[in-house]
């Protein structure tokens, strides 16, 4: 069996409690959900929904990049969303970073997220050989 390796990385925020960015074990990573943090300073991104999924999706890509994968790679997406009514502004950010074969995905809206963002998406990816 493939021994687990924590993944980490400056380029992303720092894990905000007891979990690593992500995880690899064998060709896998599965990340820890990620919120609109900037990385350069620990805050949420100013702007909306859109200003956060995009600031997501750079923390998930910068992750994916240091455990040797990348979102081309990435095979299934969940996104916790605090407002559903949100979801086809997300969308429409989420569509630039999986253009033509999108992941499966599944999206819920949650009572609340970390530091009150507006979303947080986890995701399984493989990684290179």
């Amino acid at each position: 069996m493939p021994t687990p390796t924590v993944i980490t990385t400056d380029q992303a925020p720092k894990a905000i409690g007891p979990y690593s960015q992500a995880i690899r074990v064998g060709h896998f990573v599965h990340t820890a959900g990620q919120i609109g943090l900037d990385p350069a300073t620990g805050e949420l991104v100013p702007g909306g929904i859109e200003e956060q999924t995009r600031r997501v999706l750079q923390n998930l890509s910068a992750i994916l990049d240091a455990a040797g994968s990348s979102l081309s790679r990435v095979v299934k997406t969940t996104v916790f969303m605090a407002d559903l009514g949100e979801f086809a502004r997300m969308n429409a950010v989420y569509a630039e970073f999986f253009p033509p074969n999108p992941p499966a995905r599944s999206t819920v809206q949650v009572a609340a997220l970390p530091r009150g963002a507006k979303v947080e998406i986890e995701c399984l990816a493989v990684a290179s050989e």
